[in-house]
């Protein structure tokens, strides 16, 4: 808008000086439509009348009630108003009260857009007192409450305490959203929510009402797809996919994202799962011989040992892969094709009560290897009265042969003062029941996964090694079964039916 002077001079240029309107607003760095509408237009165009508002008549009555009480809320004097007729709203009242407010504690904050800027950074670095901010913001009635989400709340409390004290202070939206880098938008509705219900609600957490992901009928159209194997509906796949279940629900009239129908199916506790291989025996007589080997290991006397027997191998000595750790920039290979050193076959017994390993090396498998480890159990354990011999239903581990030879060994263990022995074979199809299964795992993670042994005397030492340090081990710290890092054992070393002691992947 021009001033008085500025529109004289318009028009001594044009009437006086006989000078054209563009000259004129190139001579004044104005436009020529402005020129114009001031040079032609009677009077002085552009000094509006004041402007008449809603809330003018009711002023006198708003002084009034903060005479009688300065902090009463803006509601609060909404209501008398409305009592009295006033049809305005209460935005208009609001910015009135907070300018009267402004106005009775301490003029508003000027200087210009640094000195706004000084204030509110002040303000969040706690360089201003307590004191003073009572002293500049006293009319407000929760300062406290917005002081300490300023200093001590996260960067959303932070920005809307903020903007409530910027504009108590006096100081314009656009400056105090420009210093919060938050939209007018955003600053009038904290605002409003600070009218409508103080800080609680302005503090509150914003509820997501009428998310997609919790509308019932939404939910319905998800899990009735999810139920129904994707080849009915033309994808050529055995799961779903987010992907696929998008595009069928789209074509069914239900445009979803991916997320809300991630949250949908989280919402309803799926999981991925990948599944178990349950190993099973078909042997008819399983639940038999089972509570058999039960009935023996609940009533083991002392002079008694029960022995899980088994072989290893065979597998070649060569230089073998596994889990290690590795440098950030090492590189960590196996040739495929390499030569062996040789290989080897362990026949070990492991005796339960005591957690003792018996091994030796074999060159096959068959029924003399087993009557090797009967002959060797009866000298080591000459002092037990019976021993019990478990194993599976390998065709060697059940030959005619083997149990001659048992009975051939009992009649003369009374007058050579061997043991007698027994047999408890496990049901056909289960060698996952095998305890001593769980001890040669640990053995493989321990000595043959990650190795280069360099000959068969190398691998056979180390071996040896680790069922002594073992056997050493469970002689200090006696202990029927057990997880000791003498290899790991995946399973517990221990007989029981859930047990899966074979695990193929320390094999």
């Amino acid at each position: 808008m021009l001033d008085g002077n500025q529109i004289a001079t318009i028009q001594r240029l044009h009437w006086i000086e006989k000078r054209s309107l563009r000259s004129i607003a190139t001579h004044l760095h104005s436009t020529f439509r402005t020129i114009k509408k001031y040079l032609l237009s009677p009077g002085r165009p552009g000094i509006r009348a004041p402007r008449h508002r809603k809330l003018d008549p009711y002023k006198p009555i708003i002084s009034e009630l903060l005479q009688q009480d300065s902090t009463i809320s803006s509601a609060a004097i909404g209501r008398h108003l409305r009592a009295s007729g006033y049809q305005g709203g209460l935005s208009i009242l609001g910015e009135h009260l907070r300018h009267v407010r402004v106005i009775a504690s301490q003029s508003p904050l000027l200087g210009g857009r640094q000195k706004v800027f000084d204030w509110m950074r002040a303000v969040l670095q706690r360089a201003l007192s307590c004191g003073d901010l009572a002293t500049e913001l006293g009319q407000v009635a929760e300062l406290d409450e917005l002081l300490s989400a300023v200093w001590e709340g996260n960067l959303s409390h932070r920005n809307r305490a903020m903007t409530i004290l910027a504009r108590e202070r006096g100081i314009g939206q656009s400056h105090a959203c420009s210093f919060l880098h938050i939209s007018k938008g955003t600053a009038t509705r904290y605002w409003n929510h600070y009218q409508q219900g103080g800080q609680a609600k302005l503090l509150a957490r914003r509820e997501m009402s009428g998310t997609k992901s919790k509308n019932d009928d939404i939910k319905q159209a998800v899990f009735g797809l999810l139920h129904t194997p994707p080849s009915a509906h033309g994808i050529n796949r055995s799961t779903w996919r987010l992907t696929d279940l998008q595009k069928v629900l789209r074509s069914q009239g239900q445009p979803l994202c991916c997320d809300v129908i991630r949250a949908i199916i989280q919402q309803a506790g799926y999981k991925w799962r990948k599944a178990r291989i349950v190993l099973t025996s078909r042997d008819p007589e399983y639940r038999v011989k089972i509570e058999a080997i039960k009935k023996i290991l609940s009533e083991l006397k002392n002079d008694e040992a029960f022995f899980s027997i088994d072989e290893f191998g065979p597998f070649a000595v060569k230089k073998r892969g596994g889990r290690k750790r590795v440098g950030p920039e090492e590189s960590y290979t196996v040739p495929q094709w390499q030569k062996s050193k040789g290989y080897l076959i362990i026949t070990a017994a492991l005796e339960l009560s005591r957690n003792q390993v018996t091994h030796f090396y074999s060159e096959k498998k068959n029924t003399q290897e087993m009557i090797k480890m009967m002959d060797l159990l009866r000298t080591q354990y000459r002092g037990c009265k019976t021993i019990y011999l478990s194993w599976d239903a390998a065709s060697w581990h059940i030959s005619k042969e083997l149990f001659l030879q048992i009975a051939v060994r009992n009649e003369e263990c009374p007058a050579r003062g061997y043991p007698v022995v027994k047999t408890a074979p496990l049901p056909a199809g289960a060698q996952f029941l095998n305890v001593i299964e769980s001890v040669f795992s640990g053995m493989a993670r321990a000595i043959i996964h990650n190795s280069d042994y360099h000959s068969l005397d190398a691998a056979k030492a180390a071996i040896d090694r680790h069922f002594k340090n073992r056997n050493e081990h469970f002689r200090e710290h006696p202990k029927r079964a057990g997880r000791k890092i003498w290899g790991a054992e995946r399973v517990e070393s221990e007989f029981q039916e859930s047990n899966n002691c074979k695990d193929p992947l320390y094999r």
